[in-house]
This record gives structure tokens, sequence and C-alpha cells, in this order.
């Protein structure tokens, strides 16, 4: 028999399933019986804490949230300059993806773009504060002089999150032959230089 546990402990142990099995076999493959295999539970029990499939993930965006938000918020309060907080939250999202690798294939899943409406708003959000973090960092490195004034922030953001996203799809779908973080940062560096009118000058 199943040992029965706090309910709050039985709900972080389905969620860390279900990321677990997204990242192995696929978020729109993923089933409720295969989560409760992998723990050792029924599939009933799922239902008892997460009434729908629905919920499930809604549950597990919030996990993410809070992990992303926390990553964040430290990138922001222990980098003392402008770039080095712009490469210290570049650095926090690539080492979330690395701890999360199921991240990807969950933002770009059926059930994500397609059937949970919910689930894609609060990840939407969730870009969205990234994003912003981003432009805000890169408007006070404008006004410190470290890159060029016709630079706009928000384009500016939406690059370097493209950049984040492009290099973690590679790393996803090259069976992460590469260290992410190392070369996520690599390309940054590229990037601030392009944005600094630094890189192809002379």
């Amino acid at each position: 028999m199943p040992s029965r546990k706090p309910a709050e402990d039985r709900k972080a142990e389905i969620v860390g399933a279900l990321l677990r099995l997204a990242d192995r076999i696929g978020p729109d493959r993923l089933t409720t019986n295969d989560i409760a295999r992998e723990i050792g539970i029924t599939q009933a029990a799922i239902f008892r804490h997460f009434p729908t499939k629905a919920e499930l993930w809604l549950a597990v965006a919030e996990v993410v949230a809070q992990r992303l938000e926390a990553a964040w918020l430290q990138a922001l309060a222990e980098a003392a300059t402008p770039q080095d907080r712009l490469r210290a939250l570049i650095a926090a999202q690539l080492l979330q993806i690395e701890t999360c690798p199921a991240l990807p294939a969950i933002l770009h899943s059926r059930e994500l773009n397609a059937e949970n409406a919910a689930l894609r708003d609060r990840f939407r959000g969730l870009l969205l504060r990234f994003q912003g973090h981003l432009a805000d960092t890169i408007d006070d490195m404008a006004a410190a002089g470290a890159i060029g004034s016709a630079v706009r922030s928000p384009d500016a953001a939406v690059l370097l999150t493209s950049l984040v996203q492009g290099v973690a799809i590679r790393w996803s779908l090259g069976s992460r032959g590469f260290a992410l973080q190392t070369e996520g940062l690599r390309l940054f560096e590229v990037q601030l230089g392009l944005l600094a009118g630094k890189v192809g000058a002379g």
C-alpha cells in the first residue's frame, strides 16, 4: 500500500513526477496513469488532489513560476551594475531551464497552446515579467552609457528572450550535448556587443 502523506507533500510529489515525466516522455503523451505509476499511487489518488488534469498543469505552472521569480529577484539583488544584472538574469533563466529541462517542451506543447488557456496565460505573464526585468535593466544600462541610446529596451528584451529560447530549444533537440548556461552566456555576450555597437566595428 502507498504510504499516506500530508496533502501538500503529496501534491508536491505529484507535480515533481509530472515534471520528470514531461521531460522523459513529453508533456503531450503524459497521462495521469503514468504519474500514478511513477510514484506508486492510484490514479484516483491524483484526482483527489487535482480534480482535473488542467488543475494539475496549473499547479505545475505555479511551481515553475515561483522558481523563476525567485531566481530573477536573486539575480537582480546580487548583481552590482546594470550590465551584471542583465547577465545575471540571463544566467538565472538558463539555469532554471537546466534544472527543469521539461520547461521548453511544456512551453511549446499542445497542452499549453490549445487546450489550457489559463496555463497559457500564466506562462505568457511570466514571459512578460521576465522581459520587463530585462527592459528595465537595459534602460539602466543606457542611462549609464553602457549601451547605445538608440536601442529600444523592449526590442532588446525580446531579442534576449529569443536568444534564451533558441539556445534552450537547440540544447533540448541536441540531446543536451552542450552546457546550456555556458553556451547561452557566450551568445549573450555576442548579443550584448551588438547592442552596444562593439561587434563588427572598424
